[in-house]
């Protein structure tokens, strides 16, 4: 999942950037809203965190503005304005979701995951694909009813494909959900992490749809 966080204070950011990529996530970080708008122009992303106490634009002008994109991604404003009436603002000017600072990372998490489980066909606490269970929440996966250690990127690359079981994702897509820019990325590093899966889940598990990409096949 790739998320795009724009937050002025460094220090915050940073902190939040280090426990997204902890629980899974791809993330970009831009300290203004015009870095912020030209990463959510650029990039194919699953989820926005904003702050609205920008140096350069208010958050709340700057998402107007984003939403005049026609995006269907998800907009979760994080910010100490805790007034009813700037909930109020946040929520009619296109944000899906609105968290007071300070908060609990918990809470946050627990609201992302509310937020990606709208964005998508499915949206159960758990994926199940034959004899194996995705558990959203946890980021955990059985197979058999055991527990499976995967990588955090093996566990993107599943989680995206079960979400949307009849879609094929090139490469590249499913680059954009694993790795932030400035990330190294070899040519090879998908097809790497799908072989470890079949290995781990099953042969069957995902097909390769030749010069097309992959596709959610079976488990076994």
């Amino acid at each position: 999942m790739r998320v795009l966080l724009i937050e002025d204070d460094i220090s915050l950011a940073e902190g939040m950037v280090k426990a997204l990529h902890r629980a899974g996530y791809a993330v970009d970080h831009a300290a203004n809203g015009a870095e912020g708008l030209r990463y959510f122009e650029a990039a194919q992303l699953d989820l926005l965190i904003l702050d609205l106490g920008l140096p350069d634009i208010d958050g709340l002008v700057l998402l107007r503005q984003l939403r005049q994109l026609q995006t269907g991604v998800p907009v979760l404003i994080l910010t100490a304005r805790d007034a009813l009436t700037d909930k109020v603002s946040g929520l009619d000017a296109g944000a899906d979701d609105y968290l007071t600072k300070p908060f609990a990372f918990e809470e946050l998490l627990a609201r992302i995951r509310v937020l990606s489980r709208r964005n998508t066909p499915i949206r159960e606490p758990e994926l199940h694909i034959g004899n194996i269970v995705i558990n959203i929440a946890s980021n955990e996966v059985r197979l058999d009813g055991e527990l499976q250690k995967l990588s955090r990127r093996e566990f993107a690359i599943l989680r995206a494909l079960a979400d949307r079981p009849g879609q094929v994702f090139s490469r590249e897509q499913l680059e954009e959900k694993l790795y932030s820019w400035g990330d190294e990325v070899s040519s090879n590093t998908v097809d790497v992490h799908v072989h470890n899966l079949r290995k781990k889940l099953g042969h069957n598990l995902i097909k390769n749809i030749r010069g097309v990409g992959f596709i959610l096949g079976g488990s076994g």
